[in-house]
């Protein structure tokens, strides 16, 4: 989704050279490395993970630590060792600390113990993290992280199981409103607060960051606005057009209370949002419905 979105976006004055899963192989340190120096780029955008909802992240843990270890490591080392300039890392808002004061500052990162549905994943970010500042510190290139809040857009995920909230609701309330169903079930109390942004909107992020000479750096990439999940899904309710009554399965996980980034270092930066929830939310499932007709939406 967000490499999609990071082509989508790219400024005229940018040559891009794009790789999928389905033509380099990131597990094989040494593929990763002849690519590198093959396509002999300045700078390189890690979009690449291993990525789930709530239940997807509980039930593989030791999938989504590793795999993104092995993923990021390859690419990071493998784009020092070739002399790549520039390196940006996309993580997670989930580095943070579960109970972590809100908004959350960039300076929270390590300060208290994690959400525990998401450790390994977590984990793997702040390892990412790290290591960016680390090549850094040592070698001077300007290798930083970008930390995005929950993103949602064209071309996400929508299987039930591994996918985020906002896919999940809006696959839901369209299959309710297509079958007639009276209800909707969703996960949890409904209670939990969460940020939504548009990936487009994180894409442009990126292009405008690399702009700056941020080596080493944090930064966190949101609206500063959050939401209730019982909120949100009400607003997906409305833009789909369903009708009927949504209903909150308690015996599920809610995750962390709340999740909301401070952005007051991306703003002080001249980065600011433009996409607001509603109009992103609209596009997206005008985006699902187009892309569901012709057989095209992911996890489906």
């Amino acid at each position: 989704m967000v490499g999609q979105a990071l082509v989508r976006t790219a400024p005229l004055n940018y040559s891009l050279v794009v790789r999928s899963r389905k033509n380099l192989d990131l597990s094989d340190f040494d593929n990763v490395k002849n690519s590198l120096m093959e396509m002999n780029v300045d700078t390189v955008i890690v979009a690449a993970a291993r990525v789930g909802g709530i239940g997807a992240n509980e039930k593989f843990q030791k999938e989504f630590l590793v795999e993104n270890l092995i993923i990021q490591n390859n690419l990071m080392i493998g784009a020092e060792e070739c002399g790549v300039k520039n390196l940006i890392f996309l993580g997670s808002s989930c580095i943070y600390p579960q109970m972590a004061p809100q908004p959350i500052k960039e300076g929270s990162l390590l300060t208290g113990p994690l959400e525990p549905t998401n450790e390994g994943y977590a984990i793997a970010k702040i390892a990412g993290i790290r290591l960016c500042k680390a090549i850094y510190d040592q070698d001077k290139l300007n290798y930083f992280s970008l930390m995005p809040t929950n993103l949602y857009g064209p071309n996400d995920n929508f299987d039930l199981f591994s996918s985020h909230v906002p896919a999940a609701l809006i696959r839901k309330f369209h299959e309710a409103k297509i079958n007639g169903q009276t209800e909707v079930t969703v996960w949890g109390t409904g209670k939990p607060r969460r940020e939504f942004m548009y990936v487009d909107d994180m894409a442009r992020a990126c292009w405008y960051m690399l702009e700056k000479e941020l080596g080493g750096e944090l930064i966190n990439i949101g609206t500063g606005e959050d939401i209730s999940i019982a909120e949100f899904a009400e607003l997906i309710a409305k833009i789909v057009g369903y009708k009927g009554k949504i209903v909150f399965d308690t015996t599920k996980s809610d995750g962390t209370p709340r999740k909301l980034l401070d952005v007051t270092k991306a703003n002080s930066l001249g980065w600011r949002h433009s996409v607001e929830l509603e109009e992103g939310i609209r596009q997206t499932y005008a985006w699902f419905v187009g892309a569901l007709a012709e057989g095209e939406v992911r996890g489906y």
